[in-house]
């Protein structure tokens, strides 16, 4: 498999201050609704039951605990997709492969908490919506700067 396109600089581009200036505003817009998305998920969830108690300490997680740490988390996506913007020949693709993976490693945790089933399950559940907000919205961003070919 050839990787010299990984990081190789993208062709077509006016510099690389316009794409990353409209990655991160696409990024910030979608990291606000990922955080309101997550936060009234959890919301809801807490609504019909889930305690989100995790066992190692007694600890609960807040519901503002949940959209900080999306916030971080979706902010760390955009830099990735942006870095990408820059340095790949192919930003979509390479985009879409890394953070698909990233949001599956993301499912390992909430299976080691030791938490019970529903705040497990509403966990899952949490990451899966701020992957569904984050990943197509960046993603159409980096294929619109790359033009119809990616």
């Amino acid at each position: 498999m050839n990787h010299t396109d990984v990081f190789a600089p993208a062709s077509g581009r006016t510099g690389p201050a316009q794409p990353l200036r409209r990655i991160a505003l696409t990024g910030l817009i979608a990291t606000l609704a990922a955080m309101a998305a997550t936060a009234l998920a959890a919301t809801l969830a807490r609504a019909v039951g889930v305690d989100f108690e995790v066992p190692d300490g007694g600890d609960t997680i807040p519901v503002t605990g949940v959209a900080v740490v999306t916030g971080f988390f979706s902010v760390v996506g955009t830099g990735i997709a942006a870095a990408l913007s820059r340095w790949s020949a192919r930003p979509a693709q390479r985009f879409l492969w890394t953070a698909v993976s990233l949001t599956a490693v993301s499912l390992v945790p909430p299976f080691l908490s030791g938490a019970n089933a529903a705040t497990t399950a509403a966990l899952l559940g949490l990451h899966l919506v701020a992957a569904a907000v984050m990943i197509p919205t960046l993603l159409r961003s980096l294929r619109v700067m790359a033009g119809p070919s990616t």
